[in-house]
């Protein structure tokens, strides 16, 4: 092996859709084109959303269209298990380790207090964190612990994160200035996706994330986490997210062209083929193998932000 290690980390809150299935694929192939090793875990923290059913389907089409894996779910190795809500733990653990040096401390606000206490910023709907409970006293804490459980949050230091995106190149961003001080535990206990990422990251070894570029800010956040934790953070590419002709992003939450309707209308060669084409790996929608593309995708094929599909595309005879 080549000592590289890639993850695909879906969230089981839905079927895939289209785009999920574009950002597996091209995880898929840079791993495998790079003679790595890929494991699957399943970020199914959140229990108002994610649910263990939708894991089993995700599964299950992601062994349909041929896209398999040598760590995760059906078959566990030593960084398992694979599934973040069998992880609280060790999330704990990071917690405490942070907890040690004095970076953390309680947070009682609400979202309705946050967002009308910090405008978004830069017009993006990214709203930052104010600082409203970073300075109180013991006496104020106790007193807002009467009415509140508090949530975690991590005490962002200042200054630029850069890193080089493998397809977009060079990106930097002041994390503090962004989003303030990080929530890393919710008010109800669920452990934040910052936090649970960077843990799951480093205790399984992974070197290359492949992932949506509705994750790109993220990933200054994780780089900041690691390293305060004592890890070393991974080489991070953002593929493109594929959206509609009126710049809609493709959802979950609207079953866009999920896989369920997908897998009526195509086998997994054809709808590889289809997808191979639209990423500029054929000239035209034949069918294929996942096994097949290896090789065929290069890093110009993803330098830009979205892909612009027309559903009506996907939904007619092959």
């Amino acid at each position: 092996m080549s000592g590289v290690r890639g993850r695909f980390a879906p969230s089981p809150s839905g079927r895939m859709h289209l785009g999920n299935v574009c950002c597996a694929l091209a995880a898929w192939l840079s791993v495998r084109q790079d003679g790595g090793e890929m494991v699957l875990r399943m970020e199914d923290l959140d229990p108002d959303r994610c649910r263990r059913e939708y894991g089993e389907l995700l599964i299950d089409d992601l062994r349909w269209l041929g896209l398999d894996w040598d760590e995760g779910p059906g078959k566990e190795g030593a960084c398992g298990p694979y599934w973040q809500s069998a992880r609280r733990d060790r999330y704990e653990q990071a917690l405490q380790t942070l907890r040690a040096r004095g970076e953390l401390y309680p947070c009682y606000c609400t979202r309705a207090q946050l967002h009308a206490a910090s405008a978004p910023h830069r017009g993006d709907g990214v709203v930052r964190y104010p600082g409203t409970c970073r300075s109180l006293s013991a006496r104020e804490r106790a007193e807002r612990e009467k009415t509140r459980a508090p949530a975690l949050r991590w005490r962002v230091p200042e200054g630029t994160v850069a890193f080089d995106d493998r397809f977009l190149g060079p990106q930097a961003m002041d994390v503090q200035g962004t989003f303030g001080d990080l929530l890393l535990r919710r008010s109800d206990g669920v452990h934040a996706y910052q936090l649970a990422v960077t843990v799951d990251d480093m205790a399984m070894g992974i070197t290359q994330v492949v992932r949506g570029n509705d994750l790109l800010a993220s990933t200054p956040c994780q780089i900041l986490l690691m390293r305060a934790l004592g890890g070393k953070e991974p080489r991070y590419g953002h593929v493109p997210l594929l959206v509609t002709g009126d710049g809609r992003r493709l959802s979950k939450r609207e079953k866009d062209l999920d896989m369920g309707v997908l897998r009526q209308r195509y086998t997994p060669e054809q709808l590889c083929g289809k997808l191979a084409n639209l990423l500029g790996m054929l000239d035209k929608p034949e069918p294929v193998k996942a096994r097949e593309l290896i090789g065929l995708l290069k890093r110009e094929m993803l330098q830009r932000e979205t892909l612009c599909i027309r559903p009506q595309d996907w939904t007619g005879e092959y």
